[in-house]
């Protein structure tokens, strides 16, 4: 069966394919222009729509990056040229040539670009102004070679950075599409100052002095100038001019404290300025300020005082820093600054206890470093003898402005630094062994006695859980920040401060979320609803009643908080019968934040004073065994101290201290067995005794009970390994 078609209809099959075939093709080729044109250009802001006509393919570009790369080369490759000419081929030429050349040559350049950016070349223009650069500098230094070769080099160099610095920032301004003349006028702007005063042979004071001079004109353009790669350069050299400018005036104040002090005080001045206009740095500079100051005034007065009394010059000038945090004038400063002129402080503080330690640790672990026998009445001399005794100053002065301020870490580092202090004393002064003693053993009561009765210093904490009040400058953005317009308007206020609504529809917000006793019923919109567990104060038909009625914006009291207190952000308002967080309000209670656990401020510091008792304790011990009556008097003194803690005490502090007298205990037992000569089998046996004390007082004792019979347990060890010696006796053991 034959089913080819005819020739007529097989011909208009065909042509239809081919109509086909050059339509799909038309279709493919626009899709491959606009291809080419997304790879090979920018791309534009808007996506382009599906091309319906066909259209050329893009010509191929250079990509920017290598556009750039290829500019840079050029200039760079131009500059080298320059130079070579300038440096190599001068002699060849005579001063016509020389100047006509460099003249035209740097006309040129500084020309170009005015025509280059008006084509829309701008990295080309930037490049052949960095050469124009360039050859200012070549003529600047020709001209010094060829006309004014007999001036000093340096003082040329700072006249010709100086008119450098004026002509690239004239240049910079008139073509502000070009980004490199300004920022190379601010580089050249830092050098007139510091080279003209090594022109005139000024010392390293004087070139300080510049270096300020040209930091606080930099800080000035970097507050003052748009641009940002200006205002980076002008920071940049601010930092490095005026860090050696601050650095040499802490150099100068430890030789020369009279030429240093104003420097640095100048240089602070400049910081304070710099970090009350920029508050993202005020901080950091702050703290940089306050280093200077401290270091001035600092200075000053160790060139005063006797070298003893440096390091008390130094942290009193701290202290006076610090309390910038709490004195009147420091709410008039901005957070930051006062932020960071404390921070300068404290550091000062803190190196200066650094400083004051050395006595603490002689006082608290020389007693454990025994150079003579046990009970042989010699005493191992004091260390540090020649230590300054202001460093008991430092402490006793640093832990008096702790007790001032009224904050948990204040109370707790007074409390350790009062402990330092009496740990301190005997050390520096050089007390004589028996008022030693007495010392360690009354610190260890006092620090005990703390630890168990603290109240007396938590007067004047807040307690956890509450708010501390407010600091002037938060009292004083809140208070700006009230909308007045926001409060709770009143009609009238009755005698009892009772605020009477009027027929006014009332506000959809008050003061504060309503709560389980105060949260008003819902009803129809715009109509107040009493809540059915409050009395009632609406009429038979429900209508407000014209007597004095609570305000929608009323306190606890019931009195009005209108005017005091700003609303929150009003609540939609609810359909009829729905209440609070019902569905479909679109509207829920805040639900309040769940609060980490504070610890009470009488337990940090009990346990502070109770960590500072046992090291007295253990230091009164290891003191008292130079003497056989003082071993005697300090371990008993320890026993009764301890026992009194586990009595009185509570939580851990109780088993410890149990534990501490079950060993106290002991070493009497053992040194009375020693004092009477005993051996040591004999001893053992006698160790025994602490164990049969600890099983009867754990029989009554319940809270230490494990604890104490524990420790007795590891008594009685000992006493199998003293009387191991003789099996008879380590049998009756």
């Amino acid at each position: 069966m034959d089913n080819s078609l005819p020739p007529a209809d097989e011909l208009v099959l065909v042509d239809r394919e081919l109509a086909q075939l050059e339509a799909r093709r038309t279709q493919l080729l626009a899709r491959r222009a606009w291809l080419v044109q997304v790879l090979y250009r920018p791309a534009r802001a808007a996506t382009p729509r599906w091309p319906v006509t066909p259209a050329a393919p893009a010509a191929d570009s250079t990509p920017r990056s290598a556009q750039n790369v290829l500019l840079t080369l050029g200039g760079t490759l131009l500059t080298i040229a320059a130079v070579a000419f300038t440096l190599v081929s001068w002699g060849s030429m005579g001063i016509g040539g020389r100047a006509a050349v460099l003249c035209a040559v740097t006309g040129a350049a500084l020309s170009a670009p005015v025509v280059l950016l008006r084509r829309g070349l701008v990295s080309t223009g930037e490049s052949v102004a960095v050469l124009g650069l360039v050859l200012t500098v070549l003529d600047a230094y020709a001209l010094h070679r060829v006309a004014l070769s007999d001036t000093d080099g340096l003082g040329y160099a700072a006249v010709a950075s100086a008119v450098l610095a004026g002509a690239w920032a004239a240049y910079g301004s008139a073509l502000p599409r070009l980004r490199v003349p300004l920022p190379a006028g601010v580089v050249a702007a830092q050098l007139p100052l510091p080279l003209g005063v090594l022109a005139a042979g000024g010392g390293a004071t004087a070139f300080a002095w510049a270096a300020l001079v040209t930091a606080a004109a930099d800080g000035a353009v970097v507050l003052w100038t748009r641009p940002l790669p200006v205002r980076i350069t002008a920071g940049a050299g601010a930092a490095l001019l005026g860090g050696w400018a601050l650095l040499t005036g802490g150099w100068l104040s430890f030789s020369s404290p009279w030429s240093g002090a104003p420097l640095l005080l100048a240089g602070a001045a400049v910081c304070l300025y710099a970090a009350w206009r920029t508050p993202g740095w005020a901080v950091a500079v702050s703290v940089v300020a306050g280093l200077a100051v401290v270091a001035a005034l600092g200075g000053l007065l160790r060139s005063a005082v006797p070298g003893d009394w440096a390091v008390p010059g130094y942290v009193l000038c701290g202290l006076v820093l610090a309390s910038v945090w709490r004195a009147g004038v420091g709410a008039r400063l901005p957070r930051g600054v006062r932020t960071g002129l404390t921070g300068a402080g404290a550091a000062t503080v803190a190196l200066g206890l650094l400083w004051a330690l050395p006595p603490v640790a002689g006082g608290a672990l020389g007693p454990l470093a025994r150079t003579t026998e046990v009970w042989s009445g010699e005493h191992t001399g004091p260390a540090l003898v020649a230590y300054p005794a202001t460093a008991a100053l430092v402490l006793a002065v640093v832990a008096a402005a702790l007790a001032s301020v009224p904050r948990l870490w204040a109370r707790c580092g007074a409390l350790a630094l009062v402990w330092a202090l009496l740990t301190a004393l005997p050390v520096a002064p050089g007390l004589p062994y028996a008022a030693t003693l007495a010392l360690q053993l009354l610190t260890t009561a006092a620090a005990l006695w703390i630890a168990v009765r603290p109240a007396p210093l938590t007067r004047g904490l807040p307690r956890p859980g509450t708010t501390p009040a407010a600091s002037p400058d938060a009292r004083t953005t809140a208070a700006r920040t009230t909308d007045p317009t926001n409060r709770p308007a009143t009609a009238a206020t009755g005698p009892s401060g009772v605020s009477a609504t009027g027929p006014a529809e009332p506000p959809t917000s008050g003061p504060s979320a309503p709560g389980p006793a105060d949260r008003p019923a819902s009803g129809p919109v715009g109509t107040p609803v009493a809540d059915p567990a409050a009395p009632s104060a609406s009429g038979p038909a429900g209508q407000p009643a014209s007597g004095p009625a609570t305000s929608p914006a009323s306190g606890p009291a019931g009195q009005s908080a209108g005017g005091s207190v700003p609303p929150p952000p009003s609540a939609p308002p609810r359909a009829p019968g729905a209440g609070f967080g019902a569905p479909g309000t679109g509207w829920m209670p805040p639900r309040p934040r769940p609060q980490a656990s504070a610890a009470e401020p009488g337990t940090v510091l009990g346990w502070v004073a109770y960590a500072g008792g046992l090291v007295s304790a253990a230091g009164a011990v290891a003191l008292a065994l130079d003497v056989r009556g003082a071993t005697f008097l300090a371990l008993g003194a320890v026993l009764g101290l301890l026992t009194g803690v586990a009595v009185l005490g509570t939580g851990a502090r109780r088993a410890v201290s149990a534990c501490g007298a079950v060993l106290a205990a002991a070493g009497l037992v053992f040194a009375g067995a020693a004092a009477a000569g005993l051996e040591a089998h004999w001893t053992g046996l006698a160790l025994l005794l602490v164990p049969a004390a600890t099983a009867a007082v754990g029989a009554t004792a319940r809270p230490v009970a494990l604890p104490v019979e524990i420790t007795g347990a590891a008594v009685g060890l000992s006493a199998l390994g003293l009387a191991a010696s003789r099996p008879a006796f380590l049998a009756l053991v």
